[in-house]
């Protein structure tokens, strides 16, 4: 039995309704009454566990109202407990006082589905702007996203540091460079960071919205593009969902070529990482090189998969593209030279005392808070926290592969680029084993579509961290809900809390240490 069954059990008991419509059946899906929700999230805590997401649903497809879902996370569990609500009053209790993420996963539940989080201490707009209406909820089925919305007048009241000498650094959302928008309100007394404040939402899509216009078999293409640096990971994590709705039985060889390339993007953003965060602090010379590094691995994956970032090639079913003996050659011969050529920058790197006055000590996100914040991935390592779908929920080859995390406790910037730095170590072992060992067979099968009024879950950790999806099937077998949680949705709260007490030059440097995707965030 569950332990996360057991202490919600002993505190609910017969309240607690299990559902047999959550696939895959080893996470365990319930309904208690909405004002035994607070309850159910109090239980959890006590038992250690994590608030991976939070998100609501509209029913009335099924006949129903609305529904609140919050998913808890130990170790390998994952429980997901739901409320209904009734559309004449869907209010629920408030998990932020018990679990900070619930923060923000519920006032972009207030904005984008209406249903109201009682006792939640701000219910300030999210993702949804200030000058929307107020009355339109995009991921209410009522809401006709043809439409054009009138523009509303409404003002944003930000947080507000006051005292002697306190002043205001309001930066973005347009940067210097060429990311995407932002905004970074900071309260400062000279240098010295008092308080930030971030404002997200500027690249808002309705991406959950327009998952419910696709079949389940073509929303794999949009989820490839919900963060397009993590195409591989959305990709992997959509697909499984549909699969365990379906029983789906993915060919040997179409699970490991999905961990060779997920492996393939993981090198690829943490090279571009590292070289990032080092010109952040003037040091440009690693930014060339493994620029450059990086670079190479998209001009192999353009050459043997045909697309730099391995876009459109994980499908339900398995995959579309194969490894040649050829290709195996090619890869095993890179991870030489990417090898070679690492290892000696980061030798560079871990001897050059200005760097490394810039990088420790800076940045930092203690385990506690991490802790407080279920911080996942990156993030999370760097401040002590053992977390990886790889180790903890794997699918083939990882099962059998093992997965070596690196873990460090001093949360800084230095520990989120060491992190980084092991993780490129472990790929490159992980992908010269999947390449020995890639087995002979098919590399996909067809998928079925899944049976009305089921649901599906995956949990895979893309470089950033752990993406999830929950996708429920309506009653005419199509989507009725696509649910998305970038790991950007609760480590955007980190570097809040990572910059306090730092001064406004090295926000960059803390800023480019998490790099959150802002459009995995704005969905």
């Amino acid at each position: 039995m569950s332990s996360l069954v057991d202490a919600l059990t002993a505190l609910l008991g017969t309240d607690v309704q299990f559902d047999t419509r959550q696939y895959p059946h080893s996470v365990i899906s319930c309904t208690v009454p909405r004002d035994k929700f607070g309850r159910a999230a109090k239980a959890l805590k006590k038992a250690y566990a994590l608030l991976a997401a939070e998100w609501a649903t509209d029913e009335t497809a099924f006949g129903g109202g609305l529904a609140v879902f919050a998913c808890f996370r130990w170790g390998s569990e994952y429980l997901i407990v739901r409320s209904e609500l009734p559309l004449d009053d869907p209010s629920f209790p408030s998990l932020t006082k018990k679990y900070l993420p619930a923060y923000r996963f519920e006032r972009q539940i207030h904005s984008l589905m209406g249903a109201v989080p009682a006792g939640h201490p701000d219910l300030r707009p999210w993702i949804k702007f200030e000058d929307w209406p107020q009355n339109a909820f995009p991921l209410r089925k009522s809401f006709d996203a043809r439409q054009s919305l009138p523009r509303m007048k409404g003002d944003y009241q930000w947080s507000k540091a006051e005292g002697e000498g306190v002043y205001e650094i309001p930066v973005g959302p347009v940067h210097a460079g060429i990311i995407e928008p932002g905004h970074f309100r900071f309260q400062a007394v000279g240098e010295m960071v008092l308080n930030l404040e971030e404002r997200l939402g500027y690249v808002h899509k309705g991406i959950e919205k327009k998952f419910e216009t696709f079949s389940f078999l073509d929303g794999v293409k949009l989820a490839g593009r919900v963060s397009g640096d993590t195409t591989v990971a959305h990709s992997i994590a959509y697909s499984i969902a549909v699969e365990s709705m379906t029983g789906c039985l993915v060919p040997e060889r179409a699970h490991w070529l999905r961990a060779l390339f997920l492996e393939r993007e993981r090198i690829a953003n943490h090279l571009g990482d590292i070289g990032a965060i080092c010109n952040d602090a003037a040091f440009a010379f690693m930014l060339y090189q493994l620029s450059r590094l990086r670079e190479l691995m998209l001009r192999t994956n353009y050459k043997l998969f045909g697309h730099r970032f391995i876009m459109d090639r994980v499908v339900p079913g398995g995959v579309t593209a194969d490894l040649s003996g050829d290709g195996k050659k090619d890869i095993v011969e890179e991870m030489d030279m990417i090898t070679r050529e690492f290892e000696r920058l980061i030798v560079i790197y871990d001897q050059n005392p200005s760097l490394e006055d810039r990088v420790r000590d800076t940045g930092l996100l203690s385990p506690e808070k991490a802790r407080e914040l279920c911080c996942v991935g990156i993030v999370a390592r760097a401040s002590g926290m053992n977390l990886d779908c790889r180790l903890q929920n794997p699918f083939p080859p990882y099962d059998r592969l093992g997965v070596n995390v690196p873990v460090l406790i001093s949360g800084d910037v230095h520990a989120r680029v060491w992190v980084r730095v092991e993780e490129i170590r472990e790929s490159i072992r992980l992908i010269r084993a999947i390449v020995q060992g890639l087995p002979h067979g098919p590399i996909n099968v067809d998928a079925v579509l899944p049976p009305s009024d089921t649901a599906g879950f995956a949990a895979v950790e893309g470089w950033r961290g752990e993406i999830i999806y929950w996708i429920q099937a309506g009653p005419g077998a199509e989507i009725n809900r696509c649910m998305v949680r970038d790991p950007s949705s609760v480590n955007w709260i980190g570097l809040e809390q990572a910059i306090q007490g730092n001064i406004v030059p090295d926000f960059p440097l803390c800023n480019k240490s998490f790099n959150q995707s802002y459009s995995g965030h704005d969905l």
